[in-house]
């Protein structure tokens, strides 16, 4: 085992301690991670006579499962010499870690999904294919894609991945709650904490209705840094970025008045996603700050005008993106094959652009946004449209080798200042002087 892969094994295994929320059953738009299972599940598939059979894992389950079987049939239908395998290895987390182990014992897959944040630990060990002489090839360019979702892609001047499922947080609101106090859904933080205060009902001490609520994950917090000027790393990859010019403590001060007022619900972090989306269904919050993801079955079962809007700015408009990207393994021995499957996904309209309508993540290339059937869709489910929207205000700052036991210690600060209301200058100290060792390894 080369010593990158070796890194790779060490920081993954971390990730089975990481507190955090699941946006939906079978992947998490933020990255964040439950505890994996030990070991990949795929047995390789014998390959059918005159067929080239090729490994793709992927962390769809449940509906957007079936949608992905269905992607996969339709390609492989269209394509007689290529058989593509698709095997669910489990949420985002658990697909790294599967791969980190398959990495090791040289039994990757030809193609698998992989959460945006950790591209880059993959990168460094180079374990995948850069994509640069596929693309020319194909008279393809990086310039065919939506910028906002391509911050993942390019690491060491290797274009490693390709954007599939992504997603961005937006702001839920319930409009008929909002409309019934004459308040406008908020564009800024201090509108979104006027609206959030206005819309508590305290009955016998207890709350029966707060303003506003968002699951227990560093996604929503790190999009209020930038949305303050602040970074969760620096640009020289030395320290964080949100300490010394006071925007996590401006952050979390903002959170912890919210909280202390009632206005903010800040839901247990075991099933934090659903115990939010649920309130918010149920009425017993106004707004919610939640993954685009959540939108489907929101519009569903809420029994009130329901609409979305872009995250409120503080100092800026600005957003995280979420979900995963698409990678073929450099030790493919069908990289043909793979990169066909690859090309189908990005390019036809039964395969990536398809998958965005039946999921509901963001199309990702622009020849998708500017498809008769995305503006027919858009024009049918605005909501959906926002998410897109907001992407010109995409920004992405917790790429760093050592993004996964540093944002275990994010979350464990997180925990301090939001449940055990510890001191919240004194807990960003302790986590910073934790996080600049962390970065010198």
């Amino acid at each position: 085992m080369n010593n990158k892969v070796s890194t790779i094994m060490a920081s993954t295994m971390l990730l089975g301690v990481l507190a955090g929320c699941s946006q939906a059953p079978q992947a998490n738009d933020s990255g964040a991670t439950p505890v994996p299972t030990a070991a990949p599940t795929a047995a390789p598939a014998p390959a059918k006579a005159g067929k080239t059979t090729i490994q793709y894992w992927h962390s769809m389950g449940g509906k957007n499962g079936e949608y992905t079987d269905a992607m996969i049939k339709r390609f492989n239908e269209s394509h007689p010499d290529i058989e593509v395998v698709g095997t669910f290895q489990g949420g985002y987390d658990e697909v790294v870690t599967k791969l980190q182990q398959s990495a090791a014992a040289n039994t990757a897959p030809d193609v698998s999904m992989l959460e945006r944040s950790f591209v880059q630990l993959f990168a460094d060990a180079d374990v995948l294919e850069d994509l640069t002489p596929y693309l020319k090839k194909s008279n393809l360019s990086t310039d065919d894609f939506v910028q906002g979702l391509m911050g993942h892609s390019t690491f060491n001047k290797k274009l490693v991945t390709l954007p599939l499922n992504r997603s961005t947080p937006i702001l839920h609101v319930n409009k008929t709650m909002l409309d019934e106090k004459g308040l406008k859904v908020p564009t800024t933080w201090e509108e979104m904490k006027t609206v959030a205060n206005a819309l508590v009902i305290k009955e016998n001490g207890a709350y029966k209705r707060q303003g506003l609520s968002m699951p227990f994950d560093d996604w929503y917090i790190i999009a209020m840094m930038t949305q303050s000027k602040g970074k969760f790393f620096n640009d020289e990859g030395t320290s964080v970025g949100f300490y010394d010019n006071g925007v996590g403590l401006k952050v979390f001060s903002y959170l912890k008045d919210l909280q202390n007022t009632g206005a903010l619900f800040y839901p247990p972090t075991q099933d934090s996603g659903n115990i939010a989306n649920q309130m918010f269904v149920d009425g017993k919050i106004g707004m919610l700050l939640q993954s685009t993801g959540s939108i489907g079955g929101m519009a569903q079962n809420a029994k009130f005008e329901y609409v979305t809007s872009f995250l409120p700015k503080n100092d800026v408009y600005a957003t995280p993106t979420g979900g995963a990207n698409v990678t073929m393994l450099a030790s493919s021995k069908n990289k043909a094959a793979a990169w066909e499957f690859i090309y189908w996904l990005m390019t036809d309209p039964k395969g990536g652009q398809q998958f965005v309508i039946d999921t509901g993540y963001l199309p990702f290339t622009k020849k998708m946004v500017e498809s008769k059937e995305i503006k027919e869709l858009y024009a049918k489910e605005p909501n959906r449209k926002v998410a897109y929207d907001q992407l010109q205000y995409a920004i992405d700052t917790n790429k760093h080798l050592a993004w996964t036991p540093i944002v275990q210690e994010f979350r464990s600060a997180m925990q301090a200042i939001m449940y055990d209301n510890k001191d919240i200058q004194t807990t960003l100290t302790t986590f910073k002087n934790s996080a600049d060792k962390l970065m010198k390894k």
